[in-house]
This record gives structure tokens, C-alpha cells and sequence, in this order.
């Protein structure tokens, strides 16, 4: 499917841009991948990463520019759909710049593939978008309705969407903000030490994204089961691991938008939520003419749940969180060439996730 063809990342110089790019590049052997981003910066430092101008162009531009969007998506056969504004905060204090990212880039993201007749979209979505509370939820959840639909825009252009929680050290996250603390200020700043949120590698997410179109027909949202960790239980992993018996623990309360769990399949969701190998296919509330050719709702094992929430999701104990750091070094005291870096090796991993679903 990615073999010998041109794709186009949205986001691509992001912490998940990034990886997807090196993963790629490194097993796929696409004819071309087209970064597009509007850091200028973020582009230069890894163009000089991967130093492979034969097979990778850079494209600055901004998903709020359908005119640029339109450009960059001639002769392209995939869409990776990553950019968005996605701090919780930030997007509580900047409405409208958040929905002018997260809805009006991703619906031109789909007029840019319907204009240019790319094979297939596939947009990444957020725990947060299902019964969100936050705006940036709200935004990622009208941005699946936007995905979705689409399908009945188009016979041969499908429209796909990975929901997935947190990755392990994305940028300006927990992890890295964490670590700094650790190291600098010999302290840990945590909102709510009973939050629980999903976690997972970036190996695996990039992993569950590659797989899902091999699948998808159009207009799916899939799903990836996830383990959970208490965020109190991570701040005392990397306080012990990186600082010492003084390093303090400070809790400051929630901030705005934050929820203390987060909802993968909401009780709404779960109605037409399946079993589908190793994810949970959510199937459309509306009629799309190839998802009802595709699947027969009878012969699929509806989820067993009313909601899949991560405060009964499986949870890490505190070996398994410090093993999950350590894959990805985020426990080194030497410095990393990058706090928001994840060092390519990571990916090298197999993608498991047995034992992820909700426990009794």
C-alpha cells in the first residue's frame, strides 16, 4: 500500500510526524513523503536527520491554507492527517484558533484530497474526542464527523480515523515536562495524582496507524485498546529514578479543560462499537454504502462494555511504567539530543497489546 507511493504527512515534523517519517522511510520505501508543516525550524533540523532529499520534500504551509494544502496534495496517493493544536490549555484559551486548526484545516485537508483524487485519508484522532469536556475534544470530535462523512463525498477517496490516547513523550507532554523537573528543580508538579490517563509508545501508535488502512474501506473509526497509568504512580517513578530522597512532589489541581479520567469508547459509542483483531472498529451512526457492504453487524462481536474509560482500563504498575520509559530513555540522567526526542530505536519494539482491555 505505502510501497512506491507518494504521501503526504500533515504534522510531519511533530513527535508523531517524525516517527512516522523515519518508520517510512525505513520499511516502506515510499516513492516520496511530503513534510508539511509551518515550522521552518522544525523542518531544517530534520531534514538534516534524515538527509534523504532524494525521497523527502519539504512543504511549509499552514492546514489553515486550502489554496497551499491543494498544492501539496497533487499526484499524492496517501494523507496522513497529524496537525492540530492539542494542548488542552492552550486551545481553552485560544477557542478559535483551535477550531481554525482542528475542523477548518481538517475539512480542508478533505477538499485537498477530494480535488486531487488521493486514494485515502487517514486522520488521527483523540481519546478526548469521545464525550469530550474540553474544546480541543470537541474539536477532534467534530473532525471525525467531518472524516466520516466524507465518504459519501467520494467512490474512490476513503476517509479513515485512528482514535488513540497519549503517546509516551510527545512535545510539551507530561514526560518531558516531568524529566526537566526532575533534573532541574529536583521537583514534581502534579495537577491530580488520581488522574488516570492512557498511555502508549511511539512505536505502538505509529504501528496501530500503519496497519488500520490495510483494513479500512472508509468512514471506520479504529480504536486501540490501551493500558492506563495514574499519573501520581508516573510522577513517582521518574522522581525516584531521576532525582533523589529530597525530590518533592507538589500537587496544583486540574487545569482548565482536564478531565480526571479519559474516555476511549463512550457508553453512547459502545452500541456500535466491535471486536475487529487487535482494535475495535466504531461503525458510523450514519448510512455509508461501503461500511455496510463491508461489515455484516450480526457476524462481529459487539464490545462488552458501557463505556471504555481509563479509570477501568488495565493499569501499569510501577515496573511496568519505569520498563515503558526506559524503552524510549527517558530515564537517562545524560541529556538526550532533544527533551521531546524519542530515539528511533524505540521502534524497533513489537507492537503488543495483550491484555490492554478492560478488566473485570
Amino acid at each position: 500500500m505505502f510501497r512506491d507511493s507518494t504521501i503526504l504527512i500533515t504534522g510531519g515534523t511533530g513527535s508523531w510526524g517524525t516517527a512516522l517519517t523515519k518508520l517510512l522511510l525505513e520499511q516502506w520505501s515510499p516513492r516520496q513523503l511530503r513534510i508539511y508543516s509551518r515550522s521552518e525550524a522544525a523542518q531544517v533540523l530534520l531534514r538534516r536527520q534524515l538527509n534523504d532529499d532524494r525521497r523527502v520534500r519539504f512543504v511549509i504551509g499552514d492546514v489553515r491554507d486550502p489554496e497551499r494544502l491543494t498544492q501539496a496534495a497533487q499526484g499524492v496517493d496517501t494523507i496522513f492527517h497529524l496537525a492540530a493544536l492539542k494542548h488542552v490549555p492552550v486551545c481553552e484559551e485560544n477557542p478559535f484558533e483551535a477550531v481554525k486548526t482542528n475542523v477548518l484545516g481538517t475539512q480542508y485537508v478533505i477538499d485537498a484530497a477530494l480535488a486531487c483524487g488521493v486514494k485515502r485519508v487517514i486522520d488521527v484522532s483523540s481519546d478526548k474526542a469521545a464525550s469530550p469536556l474540553n474544546l480541543y475534544g470537541t474539536t477532534k470530535s467534530i473532525g471525525e464527523k467531518l472524516i466520516v462523512s466524507a465518504n459519501n463525498l467520494s467512490t474512490t477517496t476513503a476517509f479513515i480515523c485512528v482514535r488513540a490516547g497519549n503517546v509516551l513523550g510527545t512535545a510539551g507532554s507530561v514526560v518531558p515536562l516531568f524529566r526537566s523537573q526532575v533534573l532541574h528543580r529536583n521537583l514534581v508538579t502534579v495537577t491530580d495524582p488520581e488522574m488516570t490517563r492512557f498511555f502508549l509508545n511511539v512505536r505502538d501508535v505509529i504501528g496501530m496507524i500503519l496497519e488500520v488502512p490495510q483494513h479500512a474501506v472508509g468512514g471506520e473509526i479504529f480504536i486501540l485498546e490501551m493500558p492506563a497509568m495514574r499519573i501520581g504512580d508516573l510522577a513517582e517513578v521518574m522522581a525516584r529514578r531521576l532525582g533523589n530522597e529530597t525530590t518533592a512532589t507538589t500537587v496544583i489541581g486540574k487545569r482548565p479543560g482536564e478531565k480526571t479520567h479519559e474516555i476511549l469508547v463512550s457508553a453512547d459509542e459502545s452500541e456500535r462499537t466491535y471486536r475487529f483483531g487487535r482494535f475495535m472498529v466504531l461503525l458510523p451512526m450514519i448510512h455509508i454504502p461501503r461500511v455496510e457492504e463491508r461489515y455484516d453487524r450480526t457476524a462481529l462481536e459487539r464490545v462488552d462494555f458501557v463505556d471504555f474509560s481509563s479509570s477501568m482500563a488495565r493499569r501499569l504498575d510501577a515496573a511496568e511504567i519505569e520498563a515503558m520509559l526506559r524503552r524510549e530513555r527517558w530515564l537517562d540522567r545524560s541529556p538526550l539530543p532533544s527533551d521531546t526526542a524519542v530515539p528511533f530505536e524505540a521502534l524497533a519494539s513489537p507492537f503488543s497489546t495483550e491484555g490492554w482491555g478492560p478488566q473485570p
